[in-house]
């Protein structure tokens, strides 16, 4: 069983629609996941029109692949280093640190992701 970024055991990001390299609503990687969709992210209109600069477009839906197309405020499973990417350009998503993977800590610092975190609970 993957751990999140805190630690705990990995929490379900999302399953409508159905996310993670897996599509069990996990962001659990494996090595043959070349992308690490490890980041459970809340993607915003401006991600996605960053993302699709990229080359990525994640809004556009896919039914050959039963994928619907995102939206702003949809959750999904990104890409560690995308998500790094839109952190550098100052457009990254918030994200669910219960359900982000601690493999995303092999490519970013934590105390990045925490800042971002919209689902700790203030102390």
């Amino acid at each position: 069983m993957q751990t999140n970024i805190l630690g705990t055991a990995l929490e379900v990001c999302c399953t409508s629609p159905m996310t993670g390299y897996f599509r069990d609503g996990l962001c659990r990687t494996t090595p043959d996941d070349t992308g690490t969709h490890t980041v459970c992210a809340l993607v915003t209109k401006e991600f996605l029109e960053f993302s699709k600069s990229r080359g990525n477009d994640l809004s556009t839906p896919m039914p050959y692949y039963g994928f619907p197309g995102l939206q702003d405020g949809d959750k999904w499973c990104l890409c560690a280093l995308r998500w790094k990417e839109a952190y550098d350009a100052g457009c990254a998503p918030k994200i669910l640190a219960k359900s982000t993977s601690s493999a995303t800590l092999k490519l970013m610092p934590k105390e990045i992701l925490l800042e971002f975190a919209v689902d700790l609970e203030e102390n």
